[in-house]
């Protein structure tokens, strides 16, 4: 099995930081594209930013110029850096990843963390 867990959410004032991280464990032989997703009450679930094993990051236009994704393959580790934050940056945020566990398996698998609050107060 696989488990990915989050850390690094809380409370900030809009205008301030926080770094999100995101560890996955257990039986993986390779980890694709990782990512953060976010929802906030009453919304669904969206993306927020998306790494390649190659390091090519897809940002959403929200979060573009102020968050930053990266990732540490050996540490099997994902990132999120977010800058500038504002109060509709609010939510829930998931991390992400295509995972395959053996070399027998070719396509990968999504995980997701159990989530991690991050609330932006004005």
């Amino acid at each position: 099995q696989v488990q990915l867990v989050e850390f690094g959410g809380g409370l900030v004032q809009a205008g301030g930081s926080l770094r999100l991280s995101c560890a996955a464990s257990g039986i993986i032989f390779s980890i694709n594209d990782m990512g953060w997703y976010r929802q906030a009450p009453g919304k669904q679930r969206e993306l927020v930013a998306t790494i390649t094993s190659g390091g090519r990051t897809n940002y959403a236009d929200s979060v573009k110029g102020r968050f930053t994704i990266s990732r540490d393959n050996a540490k099997k580790m994902v990132y999120l850096q977010m800058n500038g934050l504002k109060p509709e940056d609010t939510a829930v945020y998931y991390c992400n990843a295509e995972v395959r566990p053996t070399i027998l398996v070719t396509s990968p698998t999504p995980y997701w963390g159990q989530g991690t609050q991050v609330t932006v107060s004005p």
